[in-house]
Formats: structure tokens, sequence, C-alpha cells
């Protein structure tokens, strides 16, 4: 792709980090969660830990754990699950809304099934249900969840 000059439109490529304490238990939730695989290693290594090596991350940090996840359509974002010492501290500030009802056309009763199905699914794969939210006379139904670690998501 050649590059664009400045004051060109053009949409910025992008993965999602999520800082983490556990790479692989959160790189296969998510993976599962987003019907995403996990990635392979860049073209000429035979692992990550390969990769990592030769681009002069230290020893120390370096292990087998799976840490990042594509769509294997190639159409969503990738993302890397990066090891950080601190756990998670408070609400996240940024979340990802998992988009299984529906939409609006479709009619509650049914998107409630869709999300309740897909809510036990994640609750299988490690998920936990924060909170659902169902209000009499709203046309709105979803479950706000967190992964294994904690990070809220929500499904709707």
């Amino acid at each position: 792709m050649p590059a664009h000059r400045v004051g060109e439109s053009m949409a910025t490529r992008f993965q999602i980090t999520i800082d983490c304490a556990d790479t692989d238990l959160l790189a296969h939730f998510w993976a599962t969660a987003l019907h995403y695989e996990i990635q392979k290693p860049p073209a000429g290594f035979d692992s990550w830990r390969a990769f990592y090596r030769s681009i002069g991350v230290p020893e120390e940090e370096l292990d087998d754990a799976a840490d990042r996840i594509v769509d294997p359509d190639g159409v969503g974002p990738k993302f890397w699950f990066q090891r950080v010492p601190e756990g998670k501290i408070g609400k996240n500030r940024l979340h990802l809304d998992l988009d299984v009802a529906g939409g609006r056309q479709v009619p509650l009763a049914t998107r409630r099934e869709r999300v309740d199905a897909e809510a036990e699914r994640l609750v299988r794969a490690g998920a936990t249900v924060a909170w659902v939210h169902a209000e009499e006379g709203v046309d709105h139904y979803a479950v706000t969840m967190r992964d294994p670690e904690g990070n809220e998501f929500c499904v709707h």
C-alpha cells in the first residue's frame, strides 16, 4: 500500500491491545468469543518467541504463550494481549460490544434468546455475567459480562 500524503484522507489501520496477566488465557478466550483464531508467527519464524527474540525482547519476557488473535476472514481488527505486572484496577474506559442479536428489525424476544445463548456460550468459555439490561417497555436487551481477567464487555 503506498504511503499517503499529508492532508489526504485515509483510514488508519490499528490493532486492539489488551493489558493482562495471562496472555494465553485471554487470547484463547477472545478467539473463542469473537470466532477469531490464534495468529501465526510472521513469515520466516517458527514461533513468536523466535520473532520476539529477533527484535530484542529480553529473554526473561519470552514464553510460548499465545498473545495475538486475528479474524480468519481478515476483516476485523487484530488483537494483541500484552502482559503487564499490574492487575485491573477499575472499570474499563473502553469495552467491546458483541452484536449477536441481529438488530432492531428482529423482534425483542428473538434478540433476547440470541443474546442469552451467546452469554451462556461465553460463560462456558470463562466469562462471567456482571448484569443484565432488561427494562419493561424498552426495546433493548443486553448482558454485560467480564472476561476471565475481569474486563467488561457487552453482548447485545
